[in-house]
């Protein structure tokens, strides 16, 4: 990349820009960039920014059409990005960050893609092999991409940043079942639903259904084993550049295991890891 025609005041709003998203946001992964240095912490913001503005458009009330065609501009965007000649804000952001830690094309396209998977309403009841490229895409390419920003791009950094993002993914899912319901998604495999004797794929009676408790279960089991994967994986990694991501690791194993204690019965009832508890996680793992 040699083209980099944006001034040192666009530079600053475009960081301004992606800091307000992470702010306004309340995301935890806040707690695990906050241990970062500065240009890795700005490359984070610009990072989580994106995925926050195209997962909006996704979440959106527009239809499908309007969707797909927000997205499509944010493809050229990628385009103009890896040109050097990015125009959005938060693309202005990721300028620095794509070229300092190598960034990949592929690895931001694969969100969009994912993104698409939810514009296109493809996410009631999908096959397994559907569930598993919608995690590749909506949170383990954000793995990828993460990892090379926190100074770790080997190949088990690859294999535990795709495997942590499924375990993630896979918490959210459980954790956001009404949410989703309302948006009339429905992330829970075909597979598991029909091995319960589930059929039907729309999401509010399926979460209805007598039987819902044991596809929770299961996806609870497929989770945990990612987490584990995840675990095993890092063994090769380097852990201390790889601290932020083990923040958020704990803190959604954390999450998981509040599921599993508070069981399927009181699917609407919120669960939340306490202000403190992640205190003492980012205190942990952010010295250690």
């Amino acid at each position: 990349m040699n083209d980099i025609a944006k001034n040192t005041t666009d530079d600053i709003d475009a960081r301004e820009h992606v800091g307000e998203i992470v702010k306004a946001s309340g995301t935890s992964f806040y707690w695990g960039m906050r241990i970062l240095s500065p240009e890795r912490r700005n490359g984070m913001f610009a990072v989580y920014a994106f995925c926050r503005e195209v997962d909006d458009i996704a979440d959106s009330d527009e239809s499908e059409a309007e969707k797909l065609m927000q997205l499509t501009l944010w493809r050229g965007e990628i385009d103009c990005l890896f040109a050097g000649r990015p125009n959005y804000p938060t693309a202005r952001a990721l300028l620095e960050p794509v070229r300092e830690f190598n960034l990949r094309k592929l690895d931001f396209l694969a969100v969009i893609d994912g993104m698409e998977m939810d514009a296109r309403e493809q996410m009631r009841g999908p096959e397994m092999k559907n569930f598993e490229l919608y995690c590749a895409r909506v949170a383990g390419a954000v793995g990828l991409l993460s990892t090379r920003v926190f100074g770790d791009a080997s190949p088990r950094a690859k294999d535990h940043a795709l495997a942590l993002g499924c375990a993630l993914q896979t918490t959210n899912i459980l954790r956001d079942l009404y949410e989703d319901a309302a948006r009339g998604r429905l992330y829970l495999p075909k597979e598991m639903l029909l091995a319960h004797g589930i059929t039907d794929i729309d999401p509010r009676m399926v979460l209805r259904h007598p039987s819902i408790g044991g596809v929770c279960a299961d996806l609870a089991e497929l989770a945990q084993e990612r987490f584990s994967e995840a675990a095993t994986a890092l063994e090769d990694c380097d852990k201390e550049a790889l601290r932020p991501a083990r923040i958020m690791g704990a803190m959604y194993r954390g999450i998981l295991t509040r599921l599993i204690k508070r069981g399927w019965e009181r699917l609407d009832e919120p669960v939340r890891v306490p202000k403190l508890e992640k205190f003492w996680i980012t205190l942990r793992y952010g010295l250690v």
